[in-house]
Parts: structure tokens; sequence; C-alpha cells
């Protein structure tokens, strides 16, 4: 047996059409150190082969299909697929809440590249989960969930436990749903299932089961067939090399989270088209942002001001894997381009939120290999006066992250760039929906892919608590790192007791400031006031002594470095406050979003908006909340 990995698979099929077998030969072997093909497990050749119940058939598709690792909670309509989960010694994991489980599946697939598993019951278990299903499908990772199903048949009784229309449900959350309807077609539902998660652009995939089929026998032959083809368009792809070639074009190139298994080949198409590299927040690391050619996250009023600058100047943006979504573009404030090539796996997603000169429905890592092989007809000269200029506009950039703008508290960028350069360049860092989230987008310099994580497009608050969690489960012997906010730490906190309980070594960093400042932010210059975002104060001390965690205070700035330290040295699981404070520094994003916003109004809008602002500025303000 040969580890391997999703990309691995990709490159291989996009070039022949083979027996699994042929192709597993050929896959090469992950190398140490090496976090774009870290192997998740092992393929079995042979399948799921011999009598057995329909619990021992899913848990040996999903051994076929290199699963290490599954999340869940288990319950009465999967206790038989848990017990064989144990008998398989296939490693698993039990959360606190069926968000986690879903989030947990995530964080395994975006630092592996490989689909996470989960497994839950009807009813509760699906509609807990739903936020996690959903973040995969709007982020496009993929993930595959185990899902038990009531009895369905015709003449099933009514009023079964956990009877919604639990189907329905899970078709509003995943890319696809496949539901089995006799025991003989589960270890084919589940290649499947795989199959499509990673097929195209990835997103979440569940595989429904009645719980009946779990204990039902059959004799199963079932190998796992070839993975289809990836996307490929010829014509499409001559259309951008005659704008490529045309060396009078200067070239921009905006990466997202289709880059991430190309890092190489993004790296290497930069320094041929001598083109300045922003990513989205998915996509950084998807080029070592030390590059003399990456300019940071976004390239509009939204992202760092040297991408900002340099995009300015750029008659091309070559747009790959990335789709162009709201929360990355503060709300699609995206600069208007003379010409933009957008290539995506997915066809839907290309130019549909942006003018598109050419369209390419291509795989990011086919596409950029062929750019490289077609090299010679699209290499420009060595501009050391570009990279010169780069270098000095994220000087100056990473300056203004390090200054103490902030003096009554601690200072949430300040923390955040010295986090980044205390925790290394291989450590992985989940970041979740604060406000200082974007300003982590634009301070954290993330030396490669796979490193850096944050829900982009779901925005589920907590997402980052379990997910850090997860990620630390299936990599334990990565530095793993948690920031999250007072509120979102409302949502997710318990399962820090996870973390207790097994002693994955997750350090947690709270942001609090006593409430939800976010929608502060975005309230209080629209309505003149604050309304429902102040929240209770927690004793954050015995909330990590009640669930068995060791617990660390950062109050102010001078403090901020020793007390990463303090944190990063204890081992276990460690939470740690920082008491900050959001006042005094500009966030670009927001900035952006807001003139987008304003830009966007109707005149008799604009009008209502401003005397309702100007009336209420005059008046004696009332107690906020």
């Amino acid at each position: 047996m040969e580890a391997v990995n999703r990309r691995h698979w990709i490159s291989a099929f996009s070039a022949v059409s083979a027996a699994a077998s042929g192709i597993l030969a050929q896959a090469p072997k992950a190398q140490a150190g090496d976090f774009l093909v870290d192997v998740r497990g092992t393929i079995r050749r042979h399948g799921v082969q011999g009598r057995m119940t329909g619990a021992q058939a899913i848990v040996g598709a999903l051994e076929c299909m290199g699963t290490t690792s599954v999340f869940g909670i288990p319950g009465a309509q999967n206790n038989e697929l848990w017990d064989a989960f144990k008998a398989a010694n296939l490693s698993y994991l039990l959360v606190s809440h069926e968000f986690s489980c879903s989030v947990m599946a995530d964080a395994a697939a975006r630092v592996t590249g490989w689909p996470g598993v989960y497994s839950v019951i009807p009813g509760p278990g699906i509609t807990n989960a739903m936020s996690g299903m959903g973040e995969a499908l709007l982020d496009s990772v993929p993930i595959v969930g185990i899902v038990t199903d009531v009895d369905t048949r015709p003449d099933s009784p009514i009023g079964q436990v956990h009877s919604l229309p639990n189907v329905h449900i899970l078709q509003t959350v995943n890319k696809a749903v496949f539901v089995a309807e006799h025991v003989s077609q589960l270890p084919g539902l589940v290649y499947q299932a795989f199959h499509t998660a990673i097929s195209g652009e990835p997103g979440p995939v569940a595989v429904v089961v009645p719980y009946f089929m779990m204990t039902d026998a059959f004799d199963f032959d079932d190998a796992p067939p070839p993975l289809p083809a990836v996307p490929w368009d010829e014509g499409a792809y001559a259309q951008a090399m005659s704008l490529l070639a045309n060396r009078k074009n200067r070239i921009g190139i905006y990466a997202g989270i289709g880059c991430q298994d190309s890092s190489g080949e993004l790296t290497a198409v930069a320094e041929l088209l001598q083109a300045p590299v922003a990513t989205s927040v998915s996509g950084k690391g998807s080029i070592p942002e030390s590059h003399p050619l990456s300019v940071g996250w976004g390239y509009g009023a939204y992202g760092t001001k040297t991408a900002e600058r340099r995009f300015r100047e750029v008659d091309v943006v070559l747009a790959v894997g990335v789709k162009y979504s709201e929360v990355s573009t503060a709300n699609y404030a995206v600069p208007d381009h003379p010409c933009l090539i957008h290539v995506d796996a997915n066809p839907n997603n290309i130019g549909r939120n942006v003018k598109t000169a050419v369209g390419v429905n291509a795989d990011a890592r086919v596409f950029l290999q062929r750019l490289l092989a077609d090299g010679a007809t699209v290499a420009r000269q060595k501009d050391d006066k570009l990279m010169r200029t780069i270098a000095k506009e994220r000087q100056a950039d990473h300056a203004e992250y390090h200054s103490a703008q902030v003096r009554e508290a601690v200072d949430p960028m300040l923390f955040l760039t010295e986090l980044n350069a205390a925790i290394g360049p291989d450590a992985m860092a989940f970041i979740d929906v604060t406000a200082a989230t974007h300003w982590a987008a634009e301070s954290f310099v993330v030396a490669g892919p796979r490193r850096y994580f944050a829900p982009a497009n779901n925005q589920s608050m907590g997402w980052a608590v379990p997910a850090s969690i997860g990620a630390q489960f299936v990599q334990p012997g990565r530095l793993t790192t948690c920031v999250t906010g007072d509120g979102c730490f409302l949502m997710s906190g318990m399962e820090l007791s996870t973390a207790a309980r097994t002693g994955l070594p997750v350090k947690f960093f709270i942001l609090d400031d006593g409430a939800y400042h976010y929608m502060q932010m975005l309230q209080e210059p629209v309505y003149r006031r604050t309304t429902a975002t102040e929240i209770a104060s927690i004793n954050h001390g015995a909330f990590a002594a009640a669930m068995g965690l060791a617990y660390n205070e950062i109050t102010h700035n001078s403090d901020i470095g020793a007390g990463i330290l303090r944190a990063l040295c204890t081992p276990g699981p460690v939470l740690t406050k920082i008491c900050v404070s959001y006042d005094g520094r500009d966030i670009r994003w927001l900035s952006a979003l807001r003139k987008k916003y304003l830009n966007g109004l109707e005149r008799d809008d604009k009008v209502r908006m401003a005397r309702r602002v100007v009336r209420r500025t005059i008046e004696i303000r009332k107690e906020n909340d």
C-alpha cells in the first residue's frame, strides 16, 4: 500500500485513465515536513470484500478511502457504526456538541487536503451539525458525513424519534446527498461521496443510511473506482495564453483556496510572469508571504495597502481558484479591471461576481502546470524594481502593524503580529469571526499552505475552537493556536472539555472586550447607538479550571510577548484571556465595506439615513443595549 492524497490522484487522473491499482502504484510518497502531501491513511486496493454488516462495510469503505479519524457523538441510531469504528481500530473523537463534529471534519480536510469525516444521528444530530456543513459548503472544503436516518420504508410507523425530513434538511447545506436503499449499496455510496466531495469545486457530501441497514448482512465485493478526470478547457486556455503572452500587459495574480495544493506551481508562475500575488483569506499561504512578489491578502481597499497599490498598475488579473465572495471582497468592493482571466474548477463561479475577459474551467494545479510547460511564450524579465517597491511597501505595512495604537488595553493588531512571530512558520493558526479577523488577514505572514484558517463565507461564530481541536487531533505533532472572541467563545466554549479530556495541547486565546464589538462597529456609524451587543462577563479563569485547562492572562501591551510565551511553554491545552480594546485602530476591510454600502444606496435612502444620523447625534443618547 502507498500513501496518497487528493492532489496526487488528480494529477494522475488528469494524465491517464487507468485502473485504481495502477494509479496508486504511480503515486509519490509524502516527504517528512511536507504538509502539502500529508496523508491521513492509506488506500486499500482490494476494497470491501466478504460477508459483513452494513456498519462494518461502511468502516471498510472509509478505510479504503484513506480515512483515519471520525468525529461525532454516538446515538441510538448509529451505535452499531461506532462499535464498528472501535472494532476496526478506526480512530474517533467524541465531541461535546454536533456543531463541532462537522467543523472538526472541515478542519481535518483543510490541514490535510483530504476529506474529513463525521458521523451523526438524524434529527438534532443533523440540525446541530448544519452550521459546520454550511461552512464547508461555502468555503469549498471536502467533508463526508455518515448520517443515519429513521426507518423510511412505506410501512414504517409514524412518530419515530428524530423523524424530521432529514434528507431534505441535508440537501440545503450539502453539495450532494446519497441515500442508501439497500445494504449492498453502502461501500459504493461511500466511494461516490468521496469522489463527489473532491471533484470540481470541493464541498460537503452526506451518505444517509437508515439505521436498520447497519445490522443487515451482505456478501460484499466492492473496490474503489478511479476518480473522475479534472475539468479542462483547451480553447479557453489558449485565449488566456494570448493575453499573458503580450509582454506589454502587466500581470497580477489573485489566488484563492483552489491554489492551496499548488503552492510550488503558483510561486513558479509568479516568478515566470514577474507578477505580484495577492490572495483571498482562504488562499493565504498559497504563496509564501515572505516571497518578494507576495503583496498580502486582497487587492482592493479592503486588503493590504501594498496589494491595493501594486494592483492599480496591473493590466491583466489572473484569478485562480477563487470566487470573489462577499466577505473576501468587503461586499464585492472589487476594483475595476482592464482585463481579468478567471480560472476555476466550478464553471458557475467564473465571471459571476466580476467582469471576466476569459473564463477557464480548469483545476488550478493543472492550469498552472500547463502554463509552466508553455512558459517560454509568456516569460518576463526579472523586475528588480517591482520587488524593491513591494519590499519597501510591505515593510511600511508591518511597521504600522507593530505600532501600538491602543494603549488603555491590549492592542489586538499588536497581539496578532507578536503571536504570528512567536509560533513559527509551520504552526497552524485558526482565526474566529471577530473584529480582529481582518487585522489577522493583513498582519499574519503565512509561510506556506495549510497553516492559516478562518471561516470565510458562512462566518460561523465559534468555528475556530472546535476547528483547532480537530486539526490538532489529526496532526498532533504541530503547534496549534486558536484566536477567538469572547462572543464567539460563548458559542462553542464547552468544546474545551474535549481538548482537556484528550490532552490535545491547543493554545486558545480569547480577545475579551465584553461585547460583540464587530456588531458595534457596524451599528454605531449608521444608528448612532448599539443594540443587543453587550455580553455577560465570564470568569474565564474559573471556566478553565472547571474544564481542566491551564489559564493565562494578558492585560497590557507590555506583557504580550511574555504572555504568549507563557501559553506556548505550558504543556497541554491552555486558555489565555487577552483584555483588548478595539478603539483607536482602523479596519481597512470595514472602511471599504461602509464605502461600498453607502455608494450603493439610492439617493432617498442616503437622505433618510443622513437625517437619522444627524438627529441621533444631537439627541441625548440613551443607554446602549
